[in-house]
């Protein structure tokens, strides 16, 4: 029988009860659970949703008590109203102070070879440099890294949407590439997991032989039990998942599905709530299509997939994803993507099940999109053919359970039980 790994798992961002990148790193902690000895090393504020969960402190996790400087990073950036990228920025600097805790409590036992890999999970962003991946080589211990994801450009003829977004860093966001510590963690670490094939560009030639591709991604099967009725009959039901910001695209889609809306052939479903939410009121009067969009605003999780199950199409035009775990969930529950093809879902959706609207203008976008949708309502019958197959590739690639299996192929290569570089993702059975 083989002998579980053991893992130290860094996840500064790991907490069930929220969404987006502590999800992530929770949910992929606990699952690789099932295939490693893990004990999971995260920042205080997620320890009570943690301890909510059934996890033993000291056993099972460790909490580290960094706010000292994160709360005032975060303070600052709350009070600044700053964008994603400039947020993700300062942020980087109690990061920092937080891997330095962590290594006074866990370096002597790294150093001591009580762990076999050590794993940063989160921060999955590629700005953000580890100091303990060169102390783990030193130690003898491989350190892996990942999945890393984001910066993806923005796209050409979105600069008002930048601006609303108060994006200003990314417009030098490849600055980071000279901060200091980033070539150090690249070669001290002896795996790269890379969550897109755009982070996978930004990575020097010269290390790309421990970048491994895997969208960072994954759902959580007893989550979603729904299925949708693709029946095959109009009218069409749409459904968008997300916050109300302007790169996510709701105006665009209310403007490309205005005449499938008038005509009763769709209604849409809005969930999510944001600055956009009044102009997207306004703008479904205007068009006169009030009576076809329900704005839902912010649901709880776990309500998402009763209205989502209703729908036919996740109608997803944002401009500027970096995974896209909406899309996965989507078509988890057999709800066929319509989504732009750029960025994480334009990686995550083929055309075998769903649709991808090419990047473009504005008006590219919102054209290509309501000729996308006036020909599904023309002949909608193909619907449950290709929802059945986005669900079985959900569930043979994409849940936590499958993600695990794809991470283990990593540690037992960094540490010489298989002697070839895996490919984690494209040969996953």
């Amino acid at each position: 029988m083989n002998k579980k790994p053991k893992v130290l798992v860094i996840a500064e961002a790991a907490n069930p009860e929220w969404v987006s990148v502590p999800l992530v790193g929770w949910s992929l902690a606990q699952a690789l659970r099932t295939v490693a000895d893990v004990h999971l090393v995260t920042q205080i504020r997620n320890r009570e949703a943690i301890l909510r969960a059934g996890l033993v402190e000291g056993r099972d996790f460790t909490a580290i008590d960094s706010e000292a400087v994160a709360r005032p990073m975060w303070n600052l950036a709350k009070a600044l109203r700053m964008g994603w990228t400039m947020g993700t920025a300062i942020s980087a600097v109690s990061y920092g102070y937080f891997e330095h805790l962590v290594w006074q409590r866990f370096g002597a036992a790294i150093r001591g070879g009580a762990y076999d890999v050590v794993h940063r999970i989160t921060p999955l962003t590629p700005t953000t440099n580890s100091s303990i991946a060169a102390k783990c080589a030193r130690a003898g211990v491989p350190f892996v890294a990942g999945p890393l994801n984001g910066g993806v450009p923005w796209p050409r003829g979105f600069d008002s949407e930048r601006r609303r977004e108060r994006e200003w860093l990314s417009y030098v966001r490849s600055a980071y590439k000279l901060l200091p510590g980033r070539d150090r963690m690249l070669r001290a670490s002896a795996a790269i997991i890379v969550g897109s094939r755009h982070t996978e560009s930004e990575i020097p030639a010269h290390y790309r032989d421990k970048c491994l591709y895997l969208p960072e991604n994954a759902i959580d099967s007893t989550r979603f039990n729904l299925v949708a009725a693709q029946d095959g009959t109009l009218p069409l039901r749409g459904c968008f998942i997300g916050r109300l910001v302007p790169y996510k695209g709701p105006d665009m889609l209310i403007e490309a599905a205005a005449p499938l809306l008038r005509d009763g052939r769709l209604h849409l479903d809005i969930i999510g709530d944001g600055p956009l939410m009044p102009d997207l009121v306004a703008l479904a009067a205007r068009e006169g299509v009030a009576g076809a969009v329900t704005f839902h605003g912010w649901l709880a999780h776990s309500a998402v997939q009763s209205v989502a199950a209703q729908a036919h199409l996740l109608t997803f035009p944002s401009i500027r994803e970096f995974g896209g775990g909406v899309v996965l969930e989507a078509m988890a529950l057999g709800v066929v993507p319509v989504i732009v093809d750029y960025a994480g879902p334009g990686e995550l959706v083929s055309d075998d099940i769903g649709y991808k609207i090419p990047i473009g203008s504005r008006s590219e976008i919102i054209g290509h999109l309501r000729n996308t949708l006036e020909s599904i309502a023309e002949n909608p019958t193909g619907l449950a053919a290709m929802a059945e197959r986005a669900r079985a590739t959900v569930n043979r690639q994409f849940t936590w359970e499958a993600k695990a299996r794809q991470v283990l192929r990593v540690y037992d290569w960094v540490t010489g039980k298989t002697p070839n570089r895996p490919d984690i993702f494209d040969t996953v059975e």
